[in-house]
């Protein structure tokens, strides 16, 4: 049994919240979405994305915890998705160039599985450490990753915000998967850039460790990221083992 908090706010400066979530408690299944595009595009995605995902998760139980069966399980999920996205951007003018990210957690059998594509996060929180689970696609991470710049020049450079996959912004997708142990007193935290963007990961390690729940966990790192700037929408899923 988990205990589960999920929350989102359109910050201090948005005037929509183009973020999306979804809780599925009994099925041990969460995921966060932020859209992108114009008009209210991004607000549409994102809810298109968790909608549909509700609706494929309800409809098409999990059977197995093999890793190939659940690869194959989500890869199908969000495909789909990805598919009603990109055909309905193309198809009107006023929706073209809408997209998601979006970041699942699945557990089962004391494993955790995380799904992720664009910039929305999965962190592990254990023994007073916070490891960051997915990797960012976004065009300053490949430059990170190739030494071309260094860290401290990411936090400002011009184009931080440009991811480089998301669901809707090409016809195929291509998702990482990751899978750990989970055990009693881990916390999951999934969020959108909302969050990590406003709060280092040292302030949200130390909100997560002084805090009794997730239910205090959640609200904190919200109000903090507000205090600091609330420049995005923010959203968060605390899940604790």
């Amino acid at each position: 049994m988990q205990n589960v908090t999920c929350k989102t706010d359109k910050g201090k400066i948005r005037q929509n919240n183009e973020d999306s979530l979804l809780c599925i408690e009994e099925k041990n299944f969460y995921m966060v979405a932020d859209g992108v595009g114009g008009h209210n595009s991004g607000e549409l995605a994102s809810k298109l994305a968790v909608d549909y995902v509700r609706d494929y998760i309800t409809n098409n139980p999990i059977i197995s915890d093999d890793d190939t069966y659940l690869m194959n399980y989500f890869l199908e999920c969000l495909s789909e998705v990805n598919a009603i996205i990109y055909e309905r951007a193309s198809k009107n003018i006023e929706d073209q160039g809408m997209a998601t990210t979006a970041a699942l957690l699945y557990i089962r059998n004391n494993k955790a599985y995380v799904v992720n594509v664009g910039d929305s996060r999965a962190y592990l929180a254990r023994d007073g450490e916070l490891i960051q689970i997915t990797e960012d696609h976004t065009y300053v991470n490949e430059l990170l990753k190739r030494g071309s710049i260094s860290a401290e020049e990411a936090k400002d450079h011009p184009k931080r915000n440009m991811i480089t996959r998301a669901l809707g912004s090409k016809e195929s997708i291509e998702p990482d998967f990751y899978k750990f142990d989970i055990y009693k007193g881990d916390i999951i935290l999934l969020c959108t850039d909302g969050l990590y963007n406003e709060i280092d990961v040292n302030e949200i390690n130390s909100l997560i460790t002084n805090s009794t729940d997730t239910s205090t966990i959640a609200h904190e790192l919200i109000k903090r990221a507000n205090e600091q700037g609330g420049n995005d929408n923010i959203t968060v899923i605390c899940v604790e083992i």
